[in-house]
């Protein structure tokens, strides 16, 4: 018989560098989570993207346990890592943060596909670049 689920918890955290303080320790807490046990199976299986955010779903299951998903960075952070900047502009549409290229959104689209909700190249370089756009970067 399958575990009956509790909650879903939805946390961006650095890879490789959780730590029990918020916001993983207070979200997991609250639920009686062990939390240390999280923290290092989390950064045991991130370690290698350390430094990078990445989206973690976590299942709390009704006898405390838990099991979580990593996903791939958000779109945003892999726009910053393309144009090598720490954040996007803070007026967007007034102030440039950088250029993306055509093949750059294309290259995020197809990293970030499986975390889409659209298996189409073109509609994802689409999400991408209005994304980048959000974020006052101009795609050519």
């Amino acid at each position: 018989m399958a575990k009956k689920i509790k909650t879903i918890i939805k946390l961006n955290i650095k890879a490789g560098e959780a730590t029990p303080a918020p916001p993983v320790g207070p979200a997991l807490g609250q639920h009686g989570l062990p939390i240390m046990e999280f923290v290092k199976a989390f950064n045991d299986k991130t370690a290698d993207q350390k430094g990078t955010i990445l989206p973690a779903v976590i299942t709390v299951y009704v006898d405390r346990t838990f099991s979580f998903v990593v996903k791939k960075p958000p779109v945003a952070e892999m726009i910053k890592k393309a144009i090598g900047k720490e954040k996007g502009s803070q007026k967007p549409g007034k102030e440039n943060a950088g250029k993306l290229s055509k093949t750059q959104a294309e290259e995020i689209a197809k990293m970030k596909m499986e975390d889409l909700n659209t298996i189409d190249l073109d509609a994802a370089t689409k999400i991408v670049m209005g994304t980048a756009r959000s974020m006052g970067v101009t795609v050519d």
